[in-house]
């Protein structure tokens, strides 16, 4: 009989990611979504039955932040982590042989905007503002439930890098144009994490199973916003890029319907937790993951 894997919210770039991972492993893989096919939020009958006996699950639900912070999408993205985090808890009480694990997807940018320091889960200090908002009440319905039997992990994610999506695409596609320097000032920190470095963590979660609580889930090295983008230039062999000052992003932003947070804020995240934990990074710095997604087709 296969081990059986539950993921929630699979069905976009790191759940998919995730999935094909597990499957190379052996794992049968059940997802949960609104996409036809999938085991459907509004039965939480087949929602208690995917978990049943299930190893793990994962959950990555949730609306995209790239976005306008209108009202509407604003509740939309808060309603779409709250509500979906307290469907599958309260599946796994009903279950009589619940995961053995619950690993459940935050957001690094839960601390603060930082350029003096890096944040460590015992020593950042959480922001302000709508999405420090979100982080922290996402988290805290994950952390209200008391389960027993089940053994939970949020994972504050940095910015997943990867070859099926993420920012690679929209980064390229500046560099491409002519418009791959620095964004802003260029000094604001850019957390990161590879995909394959993710699903590790995963793994090697599931296997030390003194763990629990809050990982930081980046990469040791973090860069600044100019290192990013040289970066890139240079994987691309691209020689020059105009850099876009603030004022031109936050009118860019306007006009394809985002946000500046995602390019200006400062996320200087290190995962502390993990390392002292003793798991070795497959990419630890930006130069190596790169170099594996965007030159190694």
């Amino acid at each position: 009989m296969k081990r059986k894997i539950v993921i929630a919210g699979g069905t976009g770039f790191i759940g998919k990611y995730l999935a094909s991972e597990f499957v190379k492993l052996g794992y049968e893989v059940l997802v949960i979504s609104r996409s036809a096919g999938n085991v459907q939020w509004a039965n939480v009958q087949a929602i208690i039955q995917a978990l049943e006996n299930a190893d793990m699950l994962v959950n990555l639900a949730g609306k995209s932040v790239d976005c306008r912070y209108n009202e509407k999408n604003k509740a939309e993205i808060l309603r779409s982590r709250t509500e979906t985090t307290r469907i599958l808890g309260e599946a796994i009480k009903k279950c009589e042989n619940p995961p053995a694990l619950w690993v459940n997807s935050s957001t690094a940018t839960i601390y603060r905007h930082a350029e003096d320091r890096p944040m460590t889960e015992d020593h950042g200090e959480i922001g302000k503002g709508f999405s420090v908002e979100i982080a922290t009440q996402w988290e805290k319905t994950f952390f209200d439930f008391s389960l027993k039997q089940t053994r939970q992990v949020a994972l504050r994610m940095a910015i997943v890098l990867g070859k099926d999506g993420g920012v690679i695409k929209p980064y390229l596609n500046l560099v491409r144009f002519g418009l791959g320097g620095r964004q802003g000032n260029g000094r604001q920190m850019f957390s990161w994490i590879h995909a394959a470095d993710v699903f590790n963590i995963i793994l090697f979660v599931r296997e030390h199973k003194e763990l629990s609580g809050v990982y930081n889930c980046s990469a040791p090295n973090p860069v600044t916003n100019e290192i990013l983008t040289k970066n890139f230039r240079e994987k691309t062999n691209t020689k020059f890029g105009l850099p876009s000052p603030a004022w031109l992003l936050k009118i860019g932003a306007v006009m394809v319907r985002t946000e500046t947070e995602l390019i200006l804020k400062s996320r200087w995240v290190v995962p502390e937790k993990l390392l002292k934990a003793g798991y070795a990074f497959r990419y630890p710095t930006l130069d190596a993951a790169l170099e594996n997604i965007l030159c190694n087709e």
